[in-house]
This record gives C-alpha cells, sequence and structure tokens, in this order.
C-alpha cells in the first residue's frame, strides 16, 4: 500500500509520533531517556521550534511542536532529532539494522481546545500502556510541567493552556480537571488518533482539506475492516 502524502507547512502545530522498528524499545535504560531529551532541546535550539507536549513511551515517542517561520521545517526537524539519537542508540549498544519503524506519522493540530486534547491524549499514553493509573506517576512526561507546575526549560506553555486560568494555581487546577474528564469520560482517549492526518475544528478541516488537498483521515483501501474495541 502507497504512503499517504506528506503534509507539513510551516508555522503549524504537529503531534508527531516515532516507534521503533517492529516496535523494539528504543529506551534501555534512564540515561537513554536523558539523552533523548538532549538531543531534543538540541535541536529545540537550532530550529526554533515551539515544543508543547511529550511522553517518552518504551519502544515509541510522541512529541507535540509548532515550526516557526524563520526555523527548520518539520523534515530537517525529525531527521535531526531521529537520525541523532539512532545513532547514539547504535553505538552504545551495539544495535545493527534499522532502528526506527519508517518514517514518523504526523499529523496537523488546530491551535485551540483541539491541541489541549490532543496534549492530554499525549501525556495519557502511559495510562492506556497500564504503566500507571495516574499520569503523574510518570515521569518522561510532559505532564507534571502543566498539571503541577515543574519546571522544564525544554517545554513552551501554549496560549491555550494559559487560557484556562490568570491564576497560576487554578490553572494548573483546571489541566488536572481537564486531563481527568478525558481519562474517565473519554476512555483515556483511547484510538483517539487512528488514521487521522488532521485533528481540529471543521474550520480547520475545511482550510486544510482546502489547501492540502487532503481528507481528514486515512482512508484503507479494500472492504472497510470492523472497528476494533480501543479505535473510539
Amino acid at each position: 500500500m502507497p504512503r499517504s502524502a506528506r503534509i507539513a507547512p510551516q508555522e503549524q502545530v504537529y503531534h508527531l509520533l516515532t516507534r521503533g522498528n517492529n516496535r523494539q524499545d528504543v529506551f534501555a535504560g534512564e540515561k537513554d531517556y536523558q539523552k533523548y531529551l538532549e538531543i531534543l532541546s538540541r535541536y529545540k535550539e537550532r530550529y526554533a521550534f515551539k515544543l508543547y507536549h511529550y511522553v517518552l513511551m518504551t519502544n515509541h515517542v510522541h512529541l507535540i511542536l509548532e515550526t516557526v517561520e524563520r526555523g527548520g521545517t518539520l523534515a530537517d526537524i525529525m531527521k535531526g532529532i531521529n537520525l541523532s539519537y539512532a545513532q547514539y542508540y547504535k553505538t552504545k549498544y551495539g544495535h545493527i539494522g534499522h532502528f526506527w519503524q519508517d518514517r514518523y506519522k504526523s499529523i496537523l493540530v488546530s491551535k485551540d481546545e483541539y491541541l489541549l486534547a490532543c496534549g492530554s491524549y499525549v501525556e495519557l499514553n502511559p495510562v492506556r500502556a497500564r504503566l500507571c493509573e495516574d499520569p503523574k506517576d510518570y515521569k518522561w512526561s510532559s505532564y507534571p510541567v502543566y498539571a503541577y507546575g515543574k519546571k522544564d526549560r525544554l517545554l513552551d506553555e501554549h496560549p491555550i493552556y494559559q487560557e484556562l486560568s490568570t491564576e497560576e494555581k487554578e490553572r494548573r487546577k483546571a489541566y488536572r480537571e481537564f486531563v481527568k474528564g478525558m481519562l474517565l469520560s473519554r476512555d483515556s482517549m483511547q484510538g483517539e488518533m487512528v488514521g487521522r492526518i488532521i485533528y481540529g475544528n471543521e474550520t480547520f478541516l475545511e482550510r486544510m482539506k482546502a489547501l492540502l488537498g487532503v481528507e481528514g483521515r486515512v482512508r484503507a483501501r479494500g472492504r472497510p475492516k470492523r472497528q476494533e474495541k480501543d479505535e473510539k
């Protein structure tokens, strides 16, 4: 089946997923997670993108970032991060062969409440994977920054989060309640991003579809498959 077209206009927000080849682990120990964040910081400085949310899982990585007018392209950003980390891992562990599975997956995200929802989707990954019951208990995530005020120079707080309240304490509380709502009422957002290439309000969807000539979801060929239980 041919690959879906890469869409990456500048000055847009993206939800990005990079997975280990054949779903193999890409982090073997704590120093590997730390190294990935160091590399992420280095390329953030080089290409001047804004990083809003992230989670580092055992065999994959989720990022939500925004490219800027005079910064690097999405392709340059992801190529730099993925190549640098793969080289580090291969050298350290003697890994041979493909490290990342195919290319990264990207989803355009509208800069409104959908960005907040997408951030909670990313930060609820450890809960969906049953690594913890509360996202605050997972170390390699942006959740503690938004929910509890943990300092992380790597992150840029996006304006949608800042609009939750003018008071910092209340803003954190509102974010915790928002994510809790996604956890309970939306089943941890299970299957929320399946097949998507655009995630946003109707106006954003129509504008991006017209601009890029694509649908909001990738349509599978052949007879439609019955929806899986976890693709809600």
